[in-house]
């Protein structure tokens, strides 16, 4: 099981690169230097963080991207659920039917506990305090 995927690490780390000039516009290809992530994928990537209102980008000659929020305001948990939908530590947390001891079993209740503790912990942490520049 993997709790972060390719995407949403790539995506957290150019993000918190972007919050260090959060006025600057700053192309595909200086990211990929900067983060040696290949130019193809993280265009990918910045073009679903545009379409899901995180990033803006500009086209042209001095295109790029920047944040279309501050830093501060964009929550882990947030970029998780873009890249990879909603977390589930189990396939019965997301859908009960799909176990029929989900109101018994003590696995069921127990990660369900841990599912609600993580996800209160991610949304304390934001693009700002993963880059030094907000509480962590």
């Amino acid at each position: 099981m993997k709790l972060i995927t390719k995407d949403t690490d790539y995506a957290i780390r150019a993000l918190s690169y972007l919050s260090l000039y959060p006025e600057r516009i700053v192309t595909v290809a200086q990211l990929s230097r900067e983060l040696d992530i290949p130019q193809p994928f993280l265009r990918r990537i910045l073009q679903r963080l545009s379409a899901a209102g995180v990033l803006r980008s500009q086209k042209g000659k001095q295109g790029g991207f920047r944040l279309a929020r501050l830093p501060d305001t964009i929550q882990l948990q947030e970029v998780i659920r873009i890249f990879q939908g909603p977390l589930t530590l189990m396939e019965c947390l997301k859908n009960p039917k799909t176990c029929v001891n989900s109101s018994t079993c003590p696995l069921h209740r127990k990660m369900k506990e841990i599912q609600q503790d993580l996800r209160k912990k991610l949304d304390g942490i934001t693009v700002a305090s993963l880059s030094g520049k907000g509480a962590a």
